[in-house]
């Protein structure tokens, strides 16, 4: 888990929102805005929210959870299908 950059003060995040702006648009970046030294809020791209979002329909989704557990566990067990036998016609 990715933690967070950088903290903040609102105030100072006020001033400077185009800046932290700028840092954050195209990387994996998170800002945590402070209020009294109490970290209040977190400042993320839209890509990494979008993709936090979806990690979190993934997580949620009992069947594709499923599927991701029977997953893991054949490939701890070496039960491997070869490339030919996925895309043989």
């Amino acid at each position: 888990m990715q933690n967070i950059q950088d903290y903040v003060p609102a105030t100072k995040a006020k001033s400077q929102l185009l800046g932290l702006l700028r840092k954050i648009k195209d990387s994996d970046d998170a800002i945590a805005i402070t209020k009294n030294g109490v970290p209040e809020a977190v400042l993320m791209s839209m890509e990494k929210f979008n993709g936090l979002l979806e990690t979190l329909d993934i997580l949620s989704d009992e069947k594709a959870m499923k599927s991701i557990r029977k997953s893991i566990q054949e490939a701890q067990n070496g039960e491997w299908i070869g490339f030919d036998e996925v895309f043989s016609e």
